[in-house]
């Protein structure tokens, strides 16, 4: 049985490493920084590490309406989602993932944007 992309990479403490990285450049983004203002931030980093680590093969489970109820007042443009992945994805490549891992680690992200993102790009 091979190891999903959590076991590779050292799994939760790992994927939480990854995601705070990722809030660190979120926050610092023109695009989408403003969607974290007044935000309780361990909350939701403990939240998304759990998301992630759901989408790589870990435990935690988040259904998909859930994830729609969550992010559906926040009125996400298709631009919005784009700067995440990237920003996300430089967040994986930095804590050392290789590029067919953070393929796949974005493919599974991708496959959530119909229910995140509610609006075209403005």
């Amino acid at each position: 049985m091979s190891q999903t992309i959590y076991e590779k990479y050292g799994g939760f403490k790992t994927i939480s490493r990854i995601v705070m990285t990722f809030y660190e450049m979120a926050l610092d983004s023109d695009q989408i920084g403003g969607y974290f203002a007044d935000i309780d931030m361990p909350r939701i980093i403990d939240h998304q590490t759990k998301f992630v680590s759901s989408l790589v093969g870990g435990p935690a489970s988040f259904s998909d309406e859930r994830i729609e109820a969550v992010h559906r007042h926040l009125n996400i443009s298709h631009a919005d989602f784009d700067e995440m992945t990237e920003l996300f994805s430089e967040a994986l490549a930095e804590h050392g993932m290789s590029e067919p891992d953070i393929r796949t680690a974005l493919a599974a992200i991708e496959e959530k944007r119909s229910i995140i993102v509610v609006r075209d790009a403005a």
